[in-house]
């Protein structure tokens, strides 16, 4: 984007082309060792085969479960159009760096956990399939519930290290600061919907994802009609969050009712630990940080600062929990150990 910027009649969208031209060199590093496993397959097409008629009548309703959240950040920013100059930008922002620790967490265990269930599922092993999703649960509020702590508390050090340049004044940050609070607290529904949504594809149960998707969006539309007008932009950040996490509730309790999942014992005193060690990670963060000083200082201090302090409270919520008796060994994700928690 750097080198095609100068180039371009609208700079701007240098950006765009930066993107699509990094997706396609990241689909060509996969193709030698694709090749190499002997896994290259071949492109021919024929709609008349019986799988891949089955693959593309499961393929809209796949989308859609998959597409909730952004089809909401889509609603969202629809209406942020009708509100003050730089609401649009504001969620932009914030939802960037929400969808950070989504890509990396939700799409890294997603891609790991859909297999696994469903050679769980093929095999007729239920003990298997819930014991995989529960791990999944267990290891996404272990890491998400500290996140969601990290991106409320220090929304702004963050908005205002990356971004709080040139035209992006401190009015944007504190604006931008309160969508992304805002969307922070709809974090671990995310998450969850990405572990929870491939416990009913894996099973080749469609509609149930499509059918909450659909609740959970027209929850979100009615809030963000509610929340509106009292919080203007944060309150389309938060209608989104609540509608995330109406979402996942429902595919949860739906699942156990199923009995597809049946929590493993240890449940109570893994969500101590972890809420234990995330209030104490937040109490030091909110007792130390002053968001005032990131407006005082240039950029390397504000990169310094904001390292540091990340780093820190990482620290602090990794010892809480080893002092309070967790330990890596325990995410293996098998029932046996998982049952130590």
């Amino acid at each position: 984007a750097l080198w095609l910027a100068p180039l371009m009649d609208i700079p701007i969208t240098a950006l765009a082309w930066g993107v699509f031209i990094a997706g396609v060199v990241q689909l060509l590093f996969q193709i030698p060792s694709l090749i190499r496993l002997g896994l290259l397959p071949k492109l021919t097409v024929k709609f008349n085969d019986p799988d891949v008629s089955r693959v593309i009548k499961r393929l809209l309703p796949a989308v859609f479960s998959a597409s909730v959240t952004q089809i909401n950040l889509l609603l969202d920013t629809l209406i942020a159009s009708f509100l003050v100059s730089g609401s649009v930008s504001w969620l932009y922002y914030s939802d960037r760096l929400v969808e950070f620790p989504l890509g990396i967490l939700g799409m890294g265990l997603a891609t790991v956990i859909l297999p696994n269930l469903s050679k769980n599922h093929a095999s007729d092993d239920a003990a298997a399939f819930s014991a995989t999703l529960d791990w999944g649960l267990r290891l996404v509020l272990l890491v998400g519930l500290p996140a969601t702590i990290g991106l409320f508390v220090l929304a702004e050090p963050m908005l205002s290290t990356l971004f709080q340049y040139n035209e992006f004044t401190i009015n944007d940050v504190h604006k931008a600061g309160q969508s992304l609070k805002a969307y922070s607290v709809g974090l671990l529904g995310y998450l969850f919907i990405k572990i929870l949504v491939p416990g009913f594809t894996s099973r080749h149960d469609l509609k149930t994802p499509v059918r909450y998707g659909t609740v959970a969006m027209m929850a979100s539309l009615v809030l963000n009609v509610a929340l509106v007008f009292p919080l203007a932009h944060a309150g389309l950040a938060l209608a989104t969050s609540l509608g995330a996490l109406l979402n996942a509730a429902l595919l949860l309790k739906k699942l156990s009712q199923d009995k597809a999942y049946q929590p493993v014992n240890g449940w109570l005193l893994f969500l101590v630990r972890v809420i234990l060690a995330s209030a104490v990670m937040a109490v030091c963060l909110c007792y130390f940080v002053d968001d005032n000083w990131w407006n005082q200082w240039g950029s390397a201090d504000r990169v310094i600062n904001l390292l540091k302090w990340i780093s820190i409270g990482c620290l602090v919520y990794v010892l809480t929990l080893m002092l309070s008796g967790l330990r890596l060994r325990h995410l293996t994700g098998t029932s046996d150990k998982i049952a130590n928690f």
